[in-house]
């Protein structure tokens, strides 16, 4: 492969309502957008990391200054014939797993549009069609999730993740099984915002049926997370605490959890996201793609990873209408049939750009030549 210059450009997107988790409450969804070009063709991806340093240790500004300083100049410097390339090329580098999804996810594009590839087949996906579902934020009070978890079963979505935090956790999880019963398929999430002291808290929640928790235990752990497996049936899944293969390996035989949610982001890339599944896959333990508020290239990338075969829980993909007036790719990703996207087939990730958009939003950018 061939690249002749990368382009970054900072976006920021006000989203249609605030947007609340443990970690705080977004109005905006900041994000780099990468394009890189090569022989006629160009790759699109994004960078998911956030303004601050709360989900993990990556920002905007870091994301930005690690590719300019560290990554975009290993690109040119090394000859690259497909993705997994990248993968190595990027391994000396410690962390910085978003800067590096970001970059790599758009070769991921461009290589597959040369080829004439959609992404999805590219990475051994089988399906045509995905099932998602929908992540509700906190809200001032339990009525207005409620309302909430009725407008999305109304609109089909197939799994309903609702985020929990201290004080807001078992009132809302029985209010909601009170009202809409004990079929909807109901998870709660608690992005990091419990510990062992908790565990009350977590056997009052075991009672209600739900798919799972997430990440209830500290960002970084796997240890206490198999403690308190051990004392619910209710399967922890966990988000923050993997970064790689070798991490799902551990919690895996620890046996930290049942089920792992996979960001491509989080992970360093798609690479490492189908090493992901293909192990788990091995392992028996399903997974499935969290969000982090994507714009219409992330979400492109999402729906290509969730056709491949061991992504059987729906992921957090919903419409791009819930969260944005205007998507920066043309048309938004929308619902084909109730709680369901369509895995496109065309070349790459198999959307265009809405220029004009992204006009509206950009902040800065920068190009990038050998």
């Amino acid at each position: 492969m061939k690249i002749e210059r990368i382009e970054l450009k900072q976006l920021h997107i006000p989203l249609r309502f605030r947007f609340e988790t443990s970690f705080g409450y977004t109005l905006v969804k900041e994000l780099i957008l990468v394009s890189v070009y090569g022989e006629g063709e160009v790759g699109y991806a994004e960078s998911v990391a956030m303004p601050d340093p709360y989900y993990n240790e990556e920002t905007t500004e870091t994301v930005w200054h690690m590719m300019e300083r560290f990554l975009v100049p290993k690109l040119f410097a090394n000859p690259i014939e497909t993705p997994e390339d990248v993968d190595r090329l990027f391994a000396p580098v410690r962390r910085n797993n978003m800067a590096k999804a970001a970059l790599e996810g758009a070769i991921w594009d461009l290589y597959c549009k040369q080829k004439g590839l959609s992404l999805a087949k590219a990475l051994g996906g089988t399906k045509s069609v995905i099932d998602v579902g929908i992540s509700i934020g906190i809200e001032p009070t339990v009525d207005q999730v409620l309302a909430k978890v009725e407008r999305h079963l109304a609109e089909g979505y197939k799994k309903i993740k609702v985020k929990i935090k201290p004080g807001f956790d078992v009132e809302l999880i029985r209010a909601i099984r009170k009202q809409f019963g004990n079929d909807v398929p109901l998870m709660a999430d608690a992005n990091s915002a419990y510990t062992l002291e908790h565990i009350d808290v977590m056997k009052e929640l075991d009672q209600y049926g739900l798919m799972m928790i997430e990440q209830p235990l500290a960002h970084d752990d796997i240890i206490d997370h198999a403690k308190l497996q051990r004392e619910l049936s209710t399967p922890i899944c966990l988000d923050e605490s993997i970064h790689s293969v070798e991490d799902a390996r551990k919690a895996i035989e620890l046996g930290s959890c049942g089920i792992i949610n996979i960001k491509i982001g989080r992970v360093g890339g798609l690479t490492e996201s189908k090493r992901i599944h293909d192990f788990c896959q091995s392992q028996n333990i399903p997974v499935w793609c969290g969000g982090m508020l994507e714009s219409g290239v992330g979400r492109a990338h999402n729906v290509a990873i969730t056709s491949l075969p061991n992504f059987t829980i729906p992921g957090d993909t919903a419409a791009s209408s819930r969260y944005w007036e205007e998507d920066i790719v043309e048309g938004g990703i929308e619902l084909i049939a109730p709680g369901q996207l369509a895995v496109p087939d065309g070349p790459g990730i198999g959307y265009a750009l809405n220029t004009r958009a992204i006009g509206n939003y950009v902040l800065r950018s920068v190009n990038f030549r050998p």
